[in-house]
């Protein structure tokens, strides 16, 4: 039986390009969480941090959606499972907003010093991507009115957040990208239900006052 098995995972591993883990991944997104996946466009092999896309000035390589585009994304099980093996290393892109999460995002070194004071705080987050060269704190979707106001009362925000909501894109792990590998920074917790994530607005205040308070600078950012 043992061997049995191991054939199997070996002939799958084959038909995957050797890289079954992305076409796992995706699976567990989008049917057990629910969250909508489709495949990103590959960064291209030729050149370090450079995409695949037409864009010779592409600055997410290898880390979006290009064909298919983002309204492709689905939660079917069938479409993932042929994506994922006509597309083995294809990154796997999460789309933001409605039923899935929506994200905040911020360069790394300026997020790991923000996640620092809030586990000294003793404050709950949810899953947090993370790449070389950015963080993503995974939070409750969010409406364009409801963003615009929390950013209205705000006195002041860095530039170099991001908000990744309706419409919007991040790349999930185990992605590869034109940046690097993509990877949980902090897993979801095992388990078939989809992870908590907090309220967008809790995510912001704590990380706009953690980058005050870390004393990182607006170019640093």
């Amino acid at each position: 039986m043992r061997e049995i098995l191991g054939r199997r995972r070996r002939l799958l591993s084959r038909r995957n390009g050797g890289k079954p883990e992305q076409l796992g991944a995706a699976l567990t997104f989008a049917t057990e969480w629910q969250w909508p996946v489709l495949p990103g466009v590959a960064p291209d092999p030729q050149g370090r941090a450079r995409c695949a896309c037409p864009d010779p000035e592409c600055t997410v390589p290898g880390a979006h959606p290009f064909d298919p585009g983002l309204l492709a994304a689905t939660t079917d099980a069938r479409m993932v499972r042929w994506w994922w093996t006509n597309r083995p290393s294809a990154p796997v892109i999460l789309a933001t907003g409605g039923r899935a999460p929506c994200a905040v995002s911020l360069p790394a070194l300026a997020a790991s010093r923000a996640l620092a004071l809030l586990d000294r705080r003793g404050m709950r987050l949810g899953p947090v991507v993370a790449s070389p060269t950015r963080w993503a704190l995974l939070v409750k979707p969010y409406s364009m009115e409801q963003l615009g106001e929390l950013l209205y009362a705000k006195d002041f925000v860095p530039g170099s957040l991001r908000f990744h909501g309706e419409g919007g894109y991040i790349a999930l792990p185990p992605s590869e990208t034109g940046h690097g590998a993509v990877r949980w920074e902090r897993a979801p917790l095992p388990g078939s239900a989809a992870p908590w994530v907090p309220d967008v607005e809790a995510v912001v205040d704590a990380v706009v006052d953690a980058l005050t308070r870390t004393g990182v600078s607006a170019p640093e950012l």
